[in-house]
């Protein structure tokens, strides 16, 4: 009775042990996936067309940077509209938002819960169902086919999503906080700039990585609303670029690293602030 009794005691630890050693393959097995691609792109840009044809999975014969610096070459007048139009508009969208976000966690507004629908009813807008206005009344304002033009867009079509991570942070940060600050005389600009933003660092942090993906990246607003090269975005660049480059695949595999890297670098060095705010906002 004693032995029988035993047994399942001892065969407990091997199932909790399977688990974890089922999620760490599994996590293994995705990170091969995503990184692996990656890998072979960068390392394409240092091989020649030839051998990427004959040998597509070797590492390559010689360590050329040839074509990286060819890549450059192609891609840095739209790496720095890219680079522009992505850091105005992330500073705009972020303060909007907070700014947004503040006035509805901390002030009060009449009808707010109609003003809060409709703010973040902005997120279920498709932008390409508004192409076509959108077009039109960028031509009228002059600012089509130029960088005011992408930075109003990307900055419009962000903020109610950005409003709503900060907006579900801000309503779990202490309300004696602002009672304090107003006692001690200061203003509403006073406690949103020294109170509330300092508090609401990792959200923030947060919001500012997703935007910088999402207009480094994008692709179909870049593509439509701008003609000029000296205008038009990175994605856009790299499409030109390998419609120009043909088959030169080494090349083009260069300059699409080029392109990634500086997202891979600002994820890993924001990765800790990253998660933190969205676990401690919408995650709550």
């Amino acid at each position: 009775m004693t032995m029988t009794m035993a047994l399942p005691s001892r065969s407990r630890p091997f199932w909790p042990a399977m688990l974890r050693g089922m999620l760490w393959a599994f996590l293994f097995a995705m990170g091969v996936l995503v990184l692996y691609p990656l890998l072979w792109m960068a390392l394409g840009g240092f091989k020649s067309n030839s051998q990427i044809f004959s040998d597509p999975f070797a590492l390559p014969a010689s360590w050329s940077l040839e074509n990286y610096l060819a890549g450059w070459r192609a891609t840095r007048g739209y790496m720095l509209s890219s680079l522009l139009v992505t850091l105005v508009s992330t500073l705009t969208t972020v303060m909007i938002s907070a700014w947004t976000a503040f006035g509805l966690t901390r002030t009060a507004i009449p009808g707010k819960p109609l003003v809060v629908g409709f703010i973040l009813g902005g997120m279920m807008l498709s932008p390409t169902v508004a192409l076509v206005p959108l077009v039109r009344m960028l031509q009228d304002l002059g600012i089509y086919d130029s960088h005011a033009a992408l930075i109003l867009l990307y900055t419009a079509f962000r903020v109610p999503f950005t409003t709503f991570l900060i907006r579900a942070y801000m309503l779990d940060l202490p309300r004696d906080l602002d009672e304090a600050a107003m006692m001690d005389g200061a203003s509403p600009g006073q406690i949103f700039r020294k109170v509330i933003l300092p508090l609401c660092q990792p959200i923030l942090i947060s919001c500012v990585v997703l935007h910088i993906l999402f207009a480094w990246n994008e692709y179909l607003f870049a593509m439509i609303f701008t003609n000029s090269p000296g205008v038009q975005t990175l994605p856009v660049g790299l499409t030109s670029m390998m419609s120009k480059q043909g088959t030169n695949f080494a090349a083009v595999f260069a300059a699409m690293t080029i392109s990634a890297l500086p997202i891979v670098i600002i994820f890993f060095l924001t990765q800790r602030y990253f998660i933190r705010g969205l676990t401690q906002g919408i995650g709550k």
